[in-house]
């Protein structure tokens, strides 16, 4: 994704499936999401797993991993395993920084490891950081008074 937006939306509990699927264009998109959280929001996820525990068709979640890696929500890497004396190559799908941000709409936050959701900080930080980074170059804001904001309000 070439530019994200700088905010995270929080939706009303009974309407984010609703909404969620109507971003996504599918509930299959969403499931692959819950997965990935079950799953831990950092680990990886292999397409074949998500074959056998959906409820979809294999064709459904191939293409549903294929919208959601287009728009940046997941990314996709192969992986060589060995089985039974062959050499496999397996495609790993791994929620991106962007990725995780939409999962946490579907998340409670009791369902995520502290470390989990200081990473996620982490990211969302540093988002954030780039696009004020970008942004003050561009209305010539000086990056001295940006950093002298940023120690006055991290002091105690």
């Amino acid at each position: 994704m070439d530019s994200l937006h700088s905010y995270v939306i929080f939706l009303p509990a009974e309407e984010k499936d609703r909404i969620l699927s109507a971003i996504f264009g599918s509930k299959a998109s969403l499931d692959i999401l819950r997965f990935s959280l079950k799953h831990g929001i950092s680990n990886k996820i292999y397409q074949k797993d998500l074959v056998k525990r959906l409820q979809y068709s294999n064709k459904t979640i191939i293409e549903n991993l294929k919208v959601l890696t287009k728009l940046g929500v997941l990314t996709e890497s192969m992986e060589k395993n060995e089985s039974e004396g062959r050499t496999v190559w397996v495609k790993v799908y791994k929620l991106s920084d962007v990725g995780k941000w939409f999962a946490l709409l579907l998340a409670e936050e009791e369902d995520l490891t502290d470390l989990e959701k200081a990473e996620i900080l982490q990211n969302i930080f540093r988002s954030y950081v780039r696009w004020v980074k970008s942004l003050s170059e561009k209305l010539r804001v000086s990056k001295d008074v940006l950093k002298q904001i940023f120690s006055e309000e991290m002091e105690d």
